[in-house]
């Protein structure tokens, strides 16, 4: 068996290759001569001739970025070399407190994770989980809608403030897709659809007359509407897929939307990575801290929960004691911070049924107590990945 740790950069990786763990790991950081290669067919032809046996071989690395770890992960399971990722803050704490290293670099990084790899090899709750082509496929297109979500709303704004003096009429009006036609307004606004209304509305406007710049951030507005038409179909392609059944299933019942259920669903299936080798949640009872009686710790909920960034770390020092959420998925956070706020917060568009009553009550007792609403909202979250935890053990195991 061999180790190599790898340190991606945008266009080389520098490796570390281990046959058995160093005895003085600050000593052999000094002495080995560490190897780099270029994002190039003869960088990746050296790196696997470097490993020479990949069957006995295992990488270990971290997920830095979609587009940089892609390459080299890709290309090394294509290889039969097996593919270990180590999450950031993991890493940093083993080499700063476990190793001793000195300050960070490629190659302290890549020995760090070669280290780790020995360390951790049969303890696969150290790694992240790989996931499957489907999953990793629905995440990159729920990454790319909302990529096009944050490029067309500067292009927005620019395209309402030059409207305010060429046409105000239309400045404020809130135009949005229908079926697999790009927005009226943005289309009549670049020729590429007609309306008698806004025709008409334009002949008796104050305006001063829509300028080029206007009609080109529309067409580019059409264009990137089109490009999200594309990537939803085939996202509603993959969704459809029978293993995902049920835990649409139980997503339909807290009304998420198909941009919500890719993204909830590219972090967490499969949901067996959080249970036991039963396949039943994982629950062990220790003493209290405080208490000193048998308490239950709900170890898979925790990790579910932390896995959508809602799982608070304590922090006490003498009398001070404050939690606060670190890690997680921030865009799982995000996601499930705008569905409270559009499906549960507003009366008039709550769900309607026990999910979005009981989530309801608490929210609005909340809120009446004068809880600051950030801080409600974050709760109220916490509580719905609580019942979508609950709600998917209970479909999954029927």
């Amino acid at each position: 068996m061999q180790i190599i740790g790898l340190d991606i950069s945008k266009s080389s990786v520098s490796a570390c290759l281990l046959f058995e763990k160093p005895t003085e790991p600050r000593q052999f950081y000094y002495d080995y001569n560490f190897h780099k290669f270029e994002a190039t067919v003869t960088g990746i032809s050296g790196l696997l001739a470097l490993i020479g046996n990949p069957s006995e071989t295992v990488a270990v690395m971290e997920p830095t970025g979609i587009n940089y770890q892609r390459l080299w992960g890709t290309q090394l399971a294509r290889a039969g070399v097996e593919v270990r990722l180590v999450g950031h803050k993991e890493l940093r704490s083993f080499r700063e407190h476990h190793l001793g290293l000195p300050d960070k670099d490629d190659d302290a990084d890549a020995l760090a994770l070669a280290i780790y790899g020995w360390d951790y090899l049969d303890s696969p709750r150290r790694f992240l989980q790989i996931r499957e082509e489907a999953i990793v496929t629905i995440r990159q297109l729920a990454l790319r809608l909302a990529h096009l979500n944050r490029v067309q709303s500067p292009i927005i704004n620019r395209a309402r403030q030059d409207l305010a003096w060429q046409f105000p009429e239309v400045a404020l009006i809130k135009s949005v897709r229908n079926s697999e036609k790009v927005p009226l307004l943005w289309g009549w606004l670049c020729g590429q659809r007609q309306s008698v209304k806004y025709d008409l509305l334009y002949e008796k406007s104050v305006g001063l007359g829509i300028a080029e710049s206007v009609q080109l951030h529309a067409a580019r507005l059409c264009d990137l509407q089109r490009e999200e038409m594309v990537v939803e179909h085939e996202l509603r392609q993959l969704l459809s897929a029978p293993q995902f059944m049920a835990y649409r299933k139980v997503f339909a019942r807290f009304g998420f939307g198909q941009r919500v259920e890719a993204i909830l669903l590219s972090q967490i299936y499969p949901l067996e990575n959080y249970l036991n080798a039963d396949g039943k949640p994982e629950v062990r009872i220790k003493k209290g801290r405080k208490s000193g009686k048998p308490t239950k710790r709900y170890l898979s909920l925790r990790r579910f929960m932390k896995a959508l960034g809602y799982a608070p770390s304590q922090e006490s020092s003498g009398d001070l004691q404050k939690s606060k959420v670190v890690g997680g998925s921030d865009l799982c956070r995000k996601a499930l911070w705008q569905w409270v706020f559009t499906r549960i917060e507003p009366k008039q568009r709550r769900l309607k049924n026990d999910i979005g009553d009981r989530l309801g009550t608490i929210i609005d007792a909340e809120k009446a107590s004068g809880r600051p609403v950030k801080l409600v909202r974050s709760r109220v979250a916490a509580k719905a990945v609580k019942l979508l935890f609950k709600e998917l053990i209970y479909e999954l195991s029927q």
